[in-house]
């Protein structure tokens, strides 16, 4: 499966599944998961970029360990709002991570994501050293909260209009 929209996600969530959230970077990408009720975010260990191939392998494998049922990977786009090579390279990512799993993504606009986790990751006084080590999985985690909270928003309107 593809990109779905975070109206689409909800839907897709199993009993049991946790959501992911990916923080795609150049040399790494950072991960995140959720509790099973789907309300909080927490960060795993990254993983150091390789090869597409190998990454994949390494994601599906870290996906399935937490058993998320969707993942919700970061959309670098401009502060204007454009998207740019970097976006591109994320959507193309998930185009062919499409090929490898039936996992659902869900694209989410990263823009300020890492300058949130390394103000996070500096009030909580780790070194400069360790914010390096955290940071992309500390971003996921930033992303990945953004769309719980979204999805916690949706179910309560969707309660609240009696559409239970």
């Amino acid at each position: 499966m593809a990109a779905i929209s975070i109206e689409e996600l909800s839907g897709q969530i199993q009993p049991g599944q946790t959501i992911a959230g990916i923080d795609l970077g150049t040399e790494t990408i950072g991960l995140a998961v959720s509790d099973l009720s789907l309300r909080l975010a927490s960060p795993r260990p990254m993983i150091k970029r390789k090869k597409f191939t190998l990454d994949a392998i390494a994601l599906i494998e870290a996906l399935d360990r937490d058993k998320a049922g969707a993942a919700v990977i970061g959309l670098p786009v401009n502060m204007d709002g454009s998207e740019g090579p970097r976006a591109q390279a994320t959507r193309a990512f998930v185009r062919n991570m499409a090929q490898k799993t039936e996992l659902p993504f869900v694209f989410w606009d990263e823009r300020l994501s890492t300058v949130a986790a390394e103000r996070a990751l500096i009030e909580m006084d780790v070194s400069r050293k360790k914010r390096k080590e955290r940071i992309d999985s500390a971003a996921a985690s930033f992303i990945l909260q953004g769309a719980l909270d979204r999805l916690t928003g949706l179910r309560t309107q969707k309660a609240a209009s009696g559409n239970t």
